[in-house]
C-alpha cells in the first residue's frame, strides 16, 4: 500500500470519529432538555396539588358550615310536632284555653272511713229469754221492719196475763159503778156506796192502762195473735255489720244481739292538729281520695270537734259522703284534702295538659302546623286545674286530652334525629 492510500483512510477515519461525537452530543442536550421538562412538570404538579388540597379543605369546610347550619335548624325545631287538623282529630287530642281561674289552697290529712253514726243501731231485745230462731245473717242487707230474730219470753207472757186481768177488773168496776150509780140516784143505796164503785172504776182504768203501756213499751214487736214470741226486727234499711246471737242462747235486755248500718251515707274522719285548725271550717270543700281504690268524691266539712284527743291532741273532723254503690267501706284508710283557702291565678290549665318532659313539666301549646312544647312552672291545684306560674301565657290553646299522644310522638322524633 501506498503512502497516498495510507493518509486518505486516517482522514476518513478522523472525521467517522468527529462525526459520531457530534451525535452523541446532540442526543445527551435533547435528553437534558427532556429531563428538563420532565423535572419543570413535575414541579408544576407539586404547585398544583396544593392548590387543589386548598380547594378540597375550602369545600370541606362549606360542607361542615351546611351540617352545622342543618344542626342549627333542627336545634330550632326540636320540641315541635307538625299535624293537621285531621291528625289531631284522628288522635282525639282535645284543646283547652289557658287562662284565669278561681284555685284554692289544699291542706291535706289521713283519715279513714267510718260508720255513720246517726245511721247506726245497736239492736236489742227488750225482754229476756231464749231465741228460738235467727231470720239474719252477717253482711245480709235488710229491709225496714224485717224480722232479724225471734225470742221465747216469760215475762211477755206475764205482762199479757196482767194485761188481760186489768182488762177484766175494768169490766167489773165499770158495772159495779153503773149498778151503784142507778141505786143512789133511785134512794135506794146510799151516797157512800156509789163514791166507793166510781173510785174503784177508776183505779180499774188506770191499771189497765198501766198494763197497756207495759205491751206498748216492748212495741210492735210482740206479735198481736198472742203467746210469749217477742220478735227483733230491723229499725231502718240498712246491713248486718255484727251478730252476737244464735238459736238456744239466753239473752237479756243489755245483751247486744245485732248491729245495723245503713252504708248508704258513711263518714270520712280525720285529726287536725291546732295549727291547722283555722284552715279546717265547718261547710269547707273537701275531696276524698282512696290511692287503693283509685276512687274520689268531693264533700263538705260537717263537723269539727271542739275537744282535742287525749293521745293525739288533736281534733275530730267529720265529713258526710253518700255512698250509693258501697264502695266506701268502713276501715278504709283515705286521702282527705281541704280547700284551705281560694284565689284567682293568671293562668290555669287542666291538669291533663300538663307532662314531664326531660324531668320538667311541660305543656303542649297549638301552633298554626302542630303543637310545640312548653316548659313550664307549677303552682297550686285544684278541682282538676293546676296553676302555671311560668312558661305559658293566657289565652293559647294547650292539648289537654290526648297531651301524653303528644309525647311518644315526641319523643319518637327525637329517637329518630339521634340515630
Amino acid at each position: 500500500m501506498n503512502n497516498t492510500r495510507k493518509i486518505a483512510l486516517a482522514v476518513a477515519a478522523v472525521a467517522a470519529l468527529g462525526l459520531g461525537s457530534l451525535l452523541w452530543s446532540s442526543n445527551a442536550e435533547q435528553h437534558a432538555d427532556a429531563h428538563g421538562k420532565d423535572d419543570d412538570h413535575g414541579h408544576a404538579e407539586t404547585q398544583a396539588t396544593p392548590a387543589k388540597n386548598s380547594g378540597e379543605d375550602d369545600h370541606d369546610h362549606q360542607e361542615g358550615a351546611e351540617d352545622e347550619h342543618t344542626e342549627a335548624g333542627h336545634g330550632e325545631e326540636e320540641g315541635k310536632l307538625t299535624l293537621s287538623a285531621e291528625q289531631i282529630k284522628a288522635a282525639g287530642i282535645v284543646l283547652a284555653p289557658a287562662g284565669p281561674r278561681q284555685l284554692g289552697t289544699v291542706v291535706s290529712f289521713p283519715g279513714e272511713i267510718r260508720f255513720d253514726e246517726d245511721r247506726t243501731a245497736h239492736v236489742v231485745p227488750r225482754v229476756p229469754g231464749v231465741v228460738e230462731s235467727v231470720q239474719a245473717n252477717l253482711g245480709q242487707a235488710v229491709r225496714k221492719g224485717q224480722v232479724l230474730a225471734v225470742i221465747a219470753s216469760q215475762q211477755i207472757s206475764d205482762l199479757r196475763s196482767e194485761q188481760q186481768a186489768a182488762q177484766r177488773r175494768l169490766e167489773l168496776a165499770r158495772l159495779t159503778f153503773t149498778r151503784e150509780q142507778q141505786l143512789w140516784q133511785d134512794k135506794i143505796s146510799a151516797e157512800q156506796d156509789y163514791l166507793q164503785a166510781r173510785q174503784a172504776l177508776q183505779e180499774a182504768e188506770i191499771a189497765q192502762a198501766n198494763a197497756r203501756q207495759k205491751i206498748a213499751a216492748i212495741g210492735s214487736a210482740i206479735g198481736a195473735a198472742g203467746g210469749n214470741r217477742y220478735e227483733l226486727r230491723a229499725p231502718f234499711d240498712a246491713v248486718v255489720v255484727e251478730k252476737h246471737l244464735s238459736v238456744g242462747e239466753v239473752v237479756s235486755e243489755a245483751s247486744n244481739a245485732f248491729i245495723l248500718s245503713d252504708l248508704s251515707q258513711v263518714w270520712a274522719t280525720f285529726a287536725v292538729p291546732p295549727s291547722d285548725l283555722n284552715k279546717v271550717t265547718t261547710g269547707r270543700a273537701v275531696k276524698v281520695s282512696s290511692p287503693d281504690m283509685n276512687a274520689e268524691v268531693d264533700g263538705k266539712v260537717g263537723y269539727v270537734g271542739s275537744l282535742l284527743g287525749e293521745q293525739n291532741r288533736a281534733a275530730t273532723v267529720r265529713v258526710t259522703l253518700t255512698n250509693p254503690e258501697g264502695a266506701w267501706r268502713p276501715g278504709l284508710f283515705v286521702n282527705i284534702a281541704v280547700t284551705a283557702q281560694s284565689a284567682q291565678v293568671a293562668v290555669a290549665v287542666p291538669e291533663s295538659a300538663v307532662q314531664t318532659l326531660e324531668a320538667q313539666p311541660a305543656v303542649f301549646v297549638r301552633s298554626v302546623d302542630g303543637f310545640e312544647a312548653h316548659p313550664v312552672s307549677l303552682g297550686r291545684r285544684d278541682g282538676g286545674y293546676v296553676e302555671i306560674t311560668t312558661g305559658l301565657q293566657a289565652g293559647v290553646e294547650v292539648a289537654a286530652s290526648g297531651s301524653f299522644t303528644l309525647k311518644s310522638e315526641l319523643g319518637k322524633a327525637t329517637a329518630e334525629h339521634s340515630h
